[in-house]
């Protein structure tokens, strides 16, 4: 279930002070399926969820120098045994598309939710992530009628040349097979 704020009951909430309100939140239309891991390649640990709420310590890995004042977030983190953790309600903008473009319409910040797996581009997702995704997804659709399957999609499609995420290794079979398509 979806609250009328936006939250998923299904998840744990850790909310990140990077998000602002929609212009229009009878738009949101668009569902962004992302992959992150920090250190890059590594799982499990506290980073990603330090990374989202803007507490990252620079000095805990040489990569964090670079990242850590970024102030990003998502709507939502599938960690690899298929917890949900949500940052952002559903109802508010996420800052998790950057310079991005959907069916020619820019800025999918504005009208989109997006959803973190705990992963990189070259190693398969975990059947407890298929699951989680596959559930949150169903939720969202039913709050938010117009995030059809044409309208779900990967962050390396609406930032083509600046994202690669979720990568290759990405099931979209089995994924929308698993909502029905």
């Amino acid at each position: 279930m979806i609250d009328a704020q936006g939250w998923y009951s299904g998840a744990r909430h850790v909310p990140s002070p990077f998000y602002d309100q929609r212009s229009d939140s009878a738009d949101i239309s668009l569902l962004v399926v992302h992959n992150i891991s920090l250190p890059p390649g590594q799982f499990g640990g506290p980073y990603i969820e330090q990374f989202f709420t803007g507490t990252l310590d620079p000095d805990a890995h040489p990569f964090f120098k670079v990242i850590h004042k970024m102030g990003v977030s998502a709507h939502c983190l599938i960690r690899r045994d298929g917890e949900v953790v949500q940052f952002v309600p559903f109802s508010s903008r996420a800052w998790h598309a950057g310079v991005s473009s959907f069916a020619g319409r820019d800025k999918c910040n504005d009208y989109s939710i997006g959803i973190e797996l705990e992963g990189c581009d070259n190693l398969a997702y975990t059947d407890a992530q298929y699951r989680a995704l596959t559930e949150l997804t169903k939720q969202i659709q039913q709050q938010y009628s117009l995030i059809t399957l044409p309208r779900i999609t990967g962050h390396q499609y609406i930032a083509p040349l600046r994202k690669t995420d979720p990568g290759l290794v990405f099931d979209w079979v089995r994924f929308r097979s698993g909502l029905g398509d």
